[in-house]
């Protein structure tokens, strides 16, 4: 199994422990050397993420493909504000100019009061079917050659069609730990992703997701979300973390400005932070104390070591049957650079893990 990496595409120097003062300022030529840094360091997308307060996701994508050669894009979208038909339209627009370069990440959004800022106030469990109908007419409009008509509770279309056919199918990634969001991400996702919680709550999850795929005939791949800290040595790696730790703390009550750090409704922050509070440390190197100090707002959990020990620990989820690895740090144009020697170890464990169950399956 080939594994994917996806990085972040950022828009400012921001984040928990430091840099720039608004999350969702533009600075044109970060965004473009951030992607630059992911494409060399050997990263096959990087995500544009999606909050109501963050810059138009379709133009930072297409800035990030246009300014890198290889580099894909996992483009965040919630459904509800764009109709259906639209949002296929403008996915495969950006796949006709970046042929097989541009994924869907479909966050339904499990924080009311950001749904609010946008004018949404259902409730989550009508999210959910609403993502449903829109995923539904999301990949009939990619794949339809005729003229289709459709009918649900929250969409109605007469007469659909495009006149712009994705060349490839477009890949829907998917994230939700409700209930709700395994029923309507099972039936719909190529890859279903998680936060870096320990090895147990993956497994579990997994199996989870796949049974409920299975009466859909669907058998997705799966994605982890991780935040590493790796250095030279052990010891190096957890001064760092510290420090992030301190900062983070320091900067707590700026990031309240721009960050709802109150995710108590979120069944994915709620993991994490049940996690956090039976410990700091979990499995051989997952950190969870910047979760605890953050509520837990997304992907909030390191991996601390040497770059050979990290390695090991992202090694310990791909064993698990996951595919996708998203790994995005505290300072993210330095550690996009950094992580290049995080993916190679990590590439090339897995070729060599590999050739030899190869070499034993011929040998047998």
């Amino acid at each position: 199994m080939s594994i994917e990496f996806i990085g972040i595409a950022a828009t400012a120097p921001f984040s928990e422990s430091g840099g720039g003062s608004s999350w969702n300022a533009i600075d044109p030529g970060y965004v473009k050397e951030l992607a630059r840094a992911h494409e060399t360091a050997g990263f096959d997308r990087v995500l544009v993420a999606h909050s109501s307060a963050s810059p138009d996701g379709f133009t930072v994508a297409d800035q990030v493909l246009t300014h890198t050669d290889r580099l894909g894009v996992l483009l965040a979208h919630r459904p509800g504000f764009v109709s259906p038909t639209l949002a296929a339209r403008k996915y495969a627009t950006l796949d006709a100019f970046h042929p097989g370069r541009i994924a869907l990440h479909v966050i339904t959004g499990g924080d009311d009061a950001d749904q609010a800022r946008d004018g949404d106030l259902s409730d989550k469990p009508t999210r959910y079917r609403r993502t449903d109908e829109f995923l539904d007419v999301v990949r009939k409009t990619w794949t339809a050659t005729e003229p289709f008509d459709y009918d649900g509770e929250f969409y109605q279309v007469r007469g659909g069609r495009s006149a712009l056919l994705p060349s490839r199918p477009i890949p829907v990634y998917f994230g939700g730990a409700s209930e709700d969001a395994v029923r309507a991400g099972a039936k719909h996702a190529d890859v279903y992703a998680f936060w870096g919680e320990p090895l147990a709550g993956i497994a579990e999850r997994i199996q989870q997701v796949r049974e409920a795929a299975a009466p859909h005939g669907r058998e997705p791949r799966f994605s982890v979300s991780l935040r590493p800290i790796p250095a030279a040595t052990e010891a190096e790696a957890w001064q760092r973390a510290e420090e992030i730790l301190r900062l983070t703390k320091e900067r707590a009550g700026e990031l309240r400005k721009v960050i709802n750090l109150d995710h108590s409704a979120q069944e994915g922050s709620q993991r994490l932070l049940n996690a956090a509070a039976k410990g700091d440390v979990h499995d051989k190197r997952l950190w969870t104390a910047v979760a605890k100090a953050t509520g837990a707002a997304g992907n909030s959990t390191a991996l601390v070591g040497s770059y050979e020990q990290v390695a090991e620990s992202l090694l310990d989820y791909t064993a698990l049957g996951v595919g996708t690895l998203l790994i995005r740090g505290f300072d993210p144009l330095a550690d996009a650079r950094d992580y290049g020697t995080l993916v190679s170890l990590v590439r090339e464990q897995t070729e060599r893990q590999q050739f030899v169950g190869n070499r034993v399956l011929v040998d047998a």
